[in-house]
C-alpha cells in the first residue's frame, strides 16, 4: 500500500483529481440509476440485471485500470477511459431522470388517499331562502356531498332549514323541480351530471348555486377500489367517460356517466371483449357499500362515485371488476392532438332529419363546451381527425337511428385508433408530451407496479404490428334493448336476459372463467358496418324475458332496437316524415351555425321516426304472441315481436304519442318553490321531516 501511495504521489495531480471526481460521480450516479431501474418491475428483468452487473464490472475496471494509467502516466488511455466513464455517468443521470418522471406521472393517475369533496346548495333562480325554507338532502349518512358536508355546512354557518330526506338524487331533483322543496344539497357538478336528462334539461337551466362548501376528506372509496390483480393475467377494466369542467381529474369525484364500457382483456391471447353499457339502461343502482339505493338509469350511479358505478355494473353482469379507468372527455382533445391525430372511418348519419339539417355526407356536433358557437364538422368516410373532431364524433348520437348504441360503437373506434397511434409513438419528445396528457386526463385504481406489468402485453402488440397483423383481437357486443318511460317521466331502456347472458358468457370465456364452447375469436375492422353479417355478441337476441318487467315499465311505449331493421318499403315514408317534422320545427337558412338550433329541435324526434314506422309495420301484421328471431342467414334480417293490440301488458304504440304525453306531464309539473322575503334565521339543529 505504501508503494502504491508513493507512486501516486509522483503522478500528475491533475490526473489524480480528474480520476477522483470521475470515480465518485460514477458511484453516486450508478446507485441512483440502479434504484430507479429496479422500480421497473416486470420489464425485461433479465436485461436489467445484465446491465447492472455490466456497469458494476465497468466501474471496477475504471478503478483499477485508471489507477494503473495514472501511475504509468499514460495520458491517452486514461483520457479515453475517463471519457467513456463520464458518458456512462450522463447516461445514468438521464435514465434516472426519465424513469423517475415516468414513475411520478403514473403515480399521479392513481387513486389518492384523500380527495376534495364539494357540496352545493342549489335553488331555482330568484328563490329567497328563509328560516322556514324546505331543503332536500340525501338520506344515506355515508354520502359525503349529499349528507355529511351539508350537515357540516349548516352547523358551521348556523343555518336552519326544514330538512326533507330523499333516497336518491333523481328524487332530490324531482322535489326541487316540482316545488316540494325550496333548495337541495347536491354536488356542484350537478348540471354536468344530469344536464343530458330530458326531464331535467330545461329545469336545470333555471337553477343556481346559493352556497358551496368544500373539504378535503379521507377517501373511503379507496378501500373498495383497490385490486391486487396483476395485468399479466386476464383482467377486467371499467372505462368511464367524464365531462370534467376542470383540466385535471380526481379519481374519486362524482362525474357524468354517459360513457360506461366494460372491457375484459386476456394478455396471453391478446384478445379483448368490449361491452358498452347504454347510459339509459334502467337497472338497480348500488352505492359504494354495495347496498341497493333504488332503480334508475345506470349513468345516475356516477353521482354516488366511482365505487357505486363499479358495484352497479358488477351486479348487472355478475363479473368482478378489477380496475377502472376514468377518461376526461375534454382531455381526448389533448390526447389525440398529442399523437398527431387519428385515422377513423366516420359513419354516415342515418337519421333523415339530421341529414336534412346538416347536409349529406357530413357530421356536425357541438364543441367541447357543448355549444354550437364553434360547431365541429367533419366529412364521413375514412378521415384523419384532430382532437376536437374525435371528441365530436365520440359524442354524437342524434345523427343516427341507433342513437346511443351508435355512439358506443364510435367511442370504441376512437379507443382503437388511439391505441394504435400510442403504440406507434417513437419520438421521445412525443412520448413525454403524451405522458403529460395522460397524467392530467386519466385516473385509475391501478398502482404504478400494476401499470408497468402491462409491458409484456404492449410488447406482444408491437410484435404483431411489426408483423403486419392486427395488434389486438377485439370481440364486439351489443345489448338488445327496449325502451319505456319510468315513474319519473324519463325515457329509459330495458334489456333482454338472453342478450346480456350471451355477452357475459363471452367475457367469462375471455377471462378463462368459462370453457369456450364455440371459437369466437376473430380479427375485424371497425370500419365494418354494424350488421348481422359480422359477429356481434348479443345483438338480436330477445330470449329470456325482459328486464325490468311490466310491473315497472310502461307497456304503452315499449320498442326494441330490432326495429332498426325495418323493411325497405318504409324508407321513403321515414324520409317524408322526417322532412315534415323538420319543416314544422325549424326555419332553415344557408348558414350552418343557424342550423344548430334546428338540429337541437329535431334531435328528440330520432326515436319517434324509427319506432313509429316499426310499430306501423307491426300493427298491420295480425300475429299474436309470436317472436321471430334473426337466423344466420344475413338476408333474413327482420325481427318482430308483436302482440295483440288488446293486450294491455305489452301494447306497443308510437313514440310520438307518448312523447306528447310526456311533455304534457312535464308542463303540468310545478317548478315554483314557496318563497318569502324574511331574512335567514339561525339555529343549531335542522328540523327533520322524512319524505
Amino acid at each position: 500500500m505504501n508503494i502504491l501511495n508513493n507512486k501516486l504521489k509522483k503522478a500528475s495531480k491533475f490526473m489524480r483529481f480528474i480520476f477522483f471526481i470521475t470515480i465518485v460521480g460514477y458511484i453516486i450516479s450508478y446507485v441512483i440509476f440502479a434504484s430507479n431501474i429496479l422500480k421497473l418491475t416486470g420489464i425485461e428483468t433479465f436485461i436489467r440485471m445484465i446491465l447492472l452487473i455490466f456497469f458494476i464490472l465497468f466501474g471496477l475496471t475504471y478503478l483499477f485500470f485508471g489507477l494503473a494509467q495514472i501511475i504509468k502516466k499514460n495520458k491517452v488511455k486514461f483520457t479515453i477511459l475517463t471519457i467513456i466513464t463520464i458518458i456512462f455517468i450522463g447516461l445514468f443521470s438521464f435514465s434516472s431522470y426519465f424513469i423517475n418522471k415516468i414513475y411520478s406521472k403514473l403515480s399521479n393517475i392513481s387513486v389518492k388517499e384523500k380527495s376534495i369533496y364539494t357540496t352545493a346548495l342549489v335553488s331555482l333562480n330568484d328563490t329567497v331562502m328563509t328560516s322556514d325554507s324546505k331543503v332536500g338532502m340525501i338520506e344515506d349518512e355515508n354520502d359525503k356531498t349529499g349528507n355529511i358536508l351539508p350537515k357540516e355546512m349548516m352547523k358551521k354557518e348556523n343555518l336552519t332549514y326544514t330538512i326533507k330526506y330523499y333516497n336518491n338524487y333523481t328524487e332530490l331533483l324531482e322535489a326541487l323541480r316540482d316545488g316540494k322543496v325550496d333548495a337541495i344539497f347536491i354536488t356542484k357538478d350537478y348540471k354536468v351530471i344530469y344536464g343530458n336528462e330530458e326531464a331535467f334539461t330545461d329545469f336545470l337551466s333555471n337553477t343556481t348555486i346559493i352556497k358551496e362548501y368544500s373539504k378535503e376528506m379521507k377517501n373511503d372509496e379507496s378501500k373498495f377500489l383497490t385490486s391486487t390483480k396483476s395485468l399479466t393475467e386476464p383482467f377486467t377494466v371499467l372505462v368511464l367517460g367524464v365531462d370534467s369542467e376542470d383540466d385535471t381529474l380526481d379519481a374519486n369525484a362524482p362525474y357524468n356517466g354517459d360513457t360506461i364500457m366494460l372491457v375484459t382483456f386476456n394478455p396471453k391471447t391478446l384478445s379483448a371483449t368490449m361491452f358498452s353499457v347504454p347510459r339509459d339502461l334502467y337497472i338497480p343502482i348500488y352505492n359504494a357499500y354495495n347496498r341497493q339505493v333504488g332503480y334508475n338509469k345506470v349513468n345516475s350511479s356516477a353521482a354516488y362515485g366511482t365505487a357505486s358505478t363499479i358495484n352497479t355494473v358488477k351486479n348487472l353482469t355478475g363479473i368482478d371488476i378489477d380496475y377502472f379507468v376514468k377518461v376526461n372527455f375534454n382531455g381526448v382533445i389533448d390526447l389525440v392532438n398529442a399523437v398527431g391525430g387519428i385515422d377513423v372511418d366516420v359513419e354516415a348519419p342515418t337519421y333523415d332529419a339530421y341529414v336534412y339539417t346538416w347536409g349529406k355526407g357530413v357530421l356536425c356536433e357541438s364543441d367541447a363546451n357543448r355549444t354550437y358557437i364553434n360547431t365541429v364538422c367533419m366529412e364521413v368516410g375514412m378521415q384523419h381527425l384532430n382532437g376536437e373532431q374525435a371528441l365530436a364524433y365520440a359524442r354524437n348520437r342524434h345523427g343516427y337511428l341507433a342513437g346511443d348504441i351508435a355512439r358506443n360503437k364510435h367511442q370504441q373506434q376512437i379507443i382503437e385508433a388511439l391505441a394504435r397511434k400510442v403504440l406507434s409513438t417513437s419520438s421521445l419528445a412525443d412520448f413525454e408530451r403524451l405522458l403529460d396528457t395522460i397524467s392530467n386526463n386519466i385516473a385509475t385504481n391501478m398502482n404504478t407496479e400494476q401499470i408497468l406489468s402491462f409491458y409484456n402485453s404492449i410488447k406482444g402488440m408491437l410484435t404483431r404490428a411489426l408483423n403486419k397483423e392486427d395488434f389486438i383481437t377485439i370481440n364486439k357486443s351489443e345489448l338488445t334493448y327496449f325502451s319505456f318511460e319510468n315513474q319519473y317521466g324519463l325515457s329509459c331502456l330495458g334489456y333482454y336476459k338472453g342478450s346480456l347472458e350471451a355477452i357475459t358468457n363471452a367475457m367469462k370465456e375471455n377471462l378463462g372463467l368459462k370453457d369456450i364452447e364455440v371459437i369466437k375469436t376473430f380479427t375485424y375492422d371497425y370500419s365494418d358496418d354494424y350488421n348481422l353479417s359480422s359477429t356481434i355478441i348479443g345483438k338480436g337476441i330477445i330470449s329470456g324475458g325482459k328486464v325490468p318487467d311490466s310491473s315497472i315499465t310502461n307497456p304503452k311505449i315499449i320498442t326494441t332496437n330490432d326495429d332498426e331493421d325495418d323493411d325497405e318499403k318504409t324508407t321513403e315514408e321515414k324520409k317524408e316524415k322526417s322532412k315534415k317534422d323538420n319543416d314544422s320545427k325549424t326555419n332553415t337558412t344557408t348558414d350552418k351555425s343557424n342550423n344548430s338550433n334546428t338540429y337541437n329541435n329535431n334531435s328528440n324526434s330520432n326515436n319517434n321516426n324509427s319506432n313509429s314506422n316499426s310499430n306501423t309495420n307491426n300493427s298491420t301484421s295480425n300475429q299474436e304472441d309470436n317472436t321471430t328471431t334473426t337466423t344466420n342467414n344475413n338476408n333474413s334480417n327482420t325481427t318482430s315481436n308483436t302482440k295483440s293490440s288488446t293486450n294491455n301488458d305489452d301494447n306497443i304504440t308510437e313514440n310520438n304519442n307518448n312523447n306528447n304525453t310526456t311533455n304534457s306531464k312535464e308542463e303540468n309539473r310545478s317548478t315554483t318553490p314557496s318563497t318569502n322575503n324574511d331574512s335567514v334565521t339561525t339555529s343549531k339543529e335542522p328540523t327533520k321531516d322524512k319524505e
